[in-house]
């Protein structure tokens, strides 16, 4: 398999591809062919939560006849929504019965059951929508993306600000040269907001097990421990077993913008700037990361900036001078270039203003070019609509989040978490994922548990 094939950018080409949605799904042929008009049939894989907003918008473009959920007391606004849909705790389960009666599914599980969940229903030629992050690891990230073109399935990540106009004039900004040759990109976050470092350092006592939660389903691939309502729900993305912390949580979303505008592919270095104590069970209560991405074809090398959490009731931020009086706020993102810095004040990209460059004090002038990609601006809705269009056009890129984009997003994204735990720089080989750093090629993967793997 060749270089590109497994290593990708949004370059500005690709960006017009996906605007007349036509040259990638010329050699796209699917296991089934939609008429315009035809519903799909959807499934959801885990329905509380962020998976109720999932399912309901996946049940606006298809009919829903499947509803997976390890706790249906949380779930149970989609099972009284749809009461016809069979209803699973285990999504193996679910995918062994009625794989056949399903067109599209949802995963809206805890970050470390997503690809298991997804590969699953891949396989089986079920399209997918996962949420953000894609996977729980580099090597999981990169089989989603193989696994969606052996299977010829359309896909799409739930990262809804792709969706905002402002997010696509952006990129098509930045691309067009609106700041100049791009240098280096700041994204910061206000997470994490979930009990982690350094207040949990450690496992939790064994609590008695509600009822309605089938525990086996939430561990997953994950060594079995006792039940704690500490893990389960929402506190589970501080651990490492689990979650991916505030960078896999967050960057998803808020680097997006300079992801795709910037044309980022894979890094080959890695480096932690500052991380906070590290233990194993959870991520550190702060953490600064650099990576670099190689040159490629109409732009140089770019460093990559990410912070995250606070060290001593301190704000993890970018360099102040950057932001050019802007008062920081609580997410965001700054592009900078030559002639000029984008800055976005939110967590999807959806709004930005041009900044003056690094020690200037004029900002770029720059007039919008002609749309490259469609306009959208549904949110989270307009996600699942264009995922549904994908499918019956037999068109995957229509998806802008698909997983050609989405899988590679997240394997850059991941390496930052690899990076808190080795405690150095390292080297990045993205073809072979691998580094000359033994501990991180270890930590690209993981062990399964027992009748869980990928």
């Amino acid at each position: 398999m060749s270089k590109r094939t497994l290593i990708k950018s949004y370059t500005r080409r690709d960006v017009l591809k996906a605007g007349a949605a036509s040259a990638i799904a010329v050699n796209f042929l699917p296991s089934r062919v939609f008429g315009a008009n035809e519903r799909l049939t959807m499934a959801g894989i885990g329905v509380g939560g962020k998976g109720a907003s999932d399912i309901n918008g996946a049940g606006t473009v298809g009919e829903v006849v499947a509803l997976c959920d390890c706790d249906f007391k949380r779930g149970a606004g989609a099972a009284k929504k749809w009461p016809k849909a069979k209803q699973f705790t285990d999504f193996r389960e679910m995918l062994d019965k009625m794989g056949k009666e399903i067109d599209a599914c949802t995963v809206s599980t805890p970050d470390h059951t997503h690809a298991p969940a997804a590969i699953r229903a891949m396989s089986q030629g079920i399209h997918v929508y996962v949420q953000k992050p894609l996977t729980h690891t580099v090597w999981e990230a990169r089989q989603m993306r193989l696994e969606a073109v052996k299977n010829k399935v359309c896909t799409q990540m739930g990262n809804q600000g792709t969706a905002s106009t402002g997010m696509r004039e952006g990129v098509e900004a930045l691309q067009a040269g609106a700041i100049g040759e791009i240098k280096e990109c700041h994204v910061w976050t206000n997470r994490p907001v979930w009990p982690q470092a350094p207040g949990v350092t450690k496992s939790l006592p064994e609590q008695a097990k509600p009822e309605h939660l089938d525990w086996d389903s939430f561990i997953g691939p994950a060594k079995m421990r006792p039940y704690n309502s500490g893990y389960h729900p929402f506190k589970w993305r501080g651990w490492w077993d689990y979650g991916t912390g505030a960078l896999g949580d967050m960057a998803c979303h808020t680097a997006n913008l300079a992801y795709m505008g910037c044309e980022l592919t894979q890094p080959t270095w890695v480096e932690p700037i500052t991380v906070g104590p590290i233990n194993p069970e959870t991520y550190p209560a702060w953490a600064v990361i650099k990576m670099k991405f190689p040159a490629i074809k109409g732009r140089s090398e770019v460093t990559f900036n990410w912070y995250e959490g606070k060290q001593d009731g301190k704000k993890k931020l970018p360099p102040a001078e950057l932001f050019h009086g802007n008062k920081p706020t609580n997410s965001g993102s700054l592009i900078v270039g030559t002639k000029g810095i984008m800055y976005s004040p939110n967590d999807y990209g959806s709004s930005w203003q041009l900044l003056p460059p690094s020690g200037g004090e004029k900002a770029p002038e720059y007039v919008k070019v002609s749309p490259a990609l469609p306009r959208n601006n549904r949110g989270d809705v307009g996600m699942k609509e264009e995922w549904a269009k994908a499918i019956k056009a037999n068109k995957p890129e229509i998806a802008l989040s698909n997983f050609d984009h989405a899988a590679n997003f997240t394997e850059a994204i991941l390496l930052g978490n690899i990076a808190m735990k080795v405690g150095e720089g390292f080297d990045w080989n993205a073809d072979k994922l691998r580094s000359s750093n033994k501990k991180a090629t270890r930590l690209a993967t993981k062990k399964y548990r027992k009748g869980w793997e990928v």
